[in-house]
């Protein structure tokens, strides 16, 4: 069964590391040795020792997440300093989609918040839905403050 990428969250520095590679492998069909390769890397063996011990030079980080195409140890790294990360909202109009993929995110994180009171889930479960639902309302917001001057779409 194919991941819902949006709505996963890291809960440690490994599992972050883990969840770039395997966003690269099942999004990009980048395996390890494509990843090295697009960080310039000498080695293969070198990503795996990263990932094994969560060792990843911070100069190498972005180089990282470009080649895997995701940004789960930025975004872990903030949510453990108690930051909340969101994309950049450009201020375009969103779709029917848009609000219910939303509504979605908001439904798993109540759900979330029921089955912990209950003790049927982990604290961690709980707190990466609540974070996709806080994230997914603050860009939300940004994008309807932005409606009327948006940016330009230069990527």
């Amino acid at each position: 069964m194919k991941r819902n990428w949006k709505k996963v969250r890291p809960t440690s520095l490994l599992n972050s590391l883990e969840l770039c590679a395997d966003h690269g492998r099942e999004q990009r069909n980048y395996s390890v040795e494509r990843i090295a390769e697009a960080m310039c890397e000498k080695t293969h063996h070198t990503i795996y020792k990263y990932l094994e011990g969560g060792t990843l030079p911070l100069i190498k980080l972005r180089a990282f997440e470009d080649a895997c195409g995701a940004t789960f140890v930025t975004r872990w790294l903030a949510a453990s300093a108690g930051l909340l990360v969101i994309e950049v909202p450009t201020g375009r109009a969103g779709g029917a989609a848009d609000v219910l993929s939303l509504q979605e995110i908001l439904n798993d994180a109540v759900g979330a918040l029921l089955q912990f009171y209950q003790g049927k889930v982990s604290a961690d479960e709980v707190l990466a839905s609540v974070t996709a639902g806080m994230e997914g309302l603050a860009f939300h917001r940004e994008n309807v403050k932005k409606h009327d001057q948006p940016e330009l779409d230069l990527q």
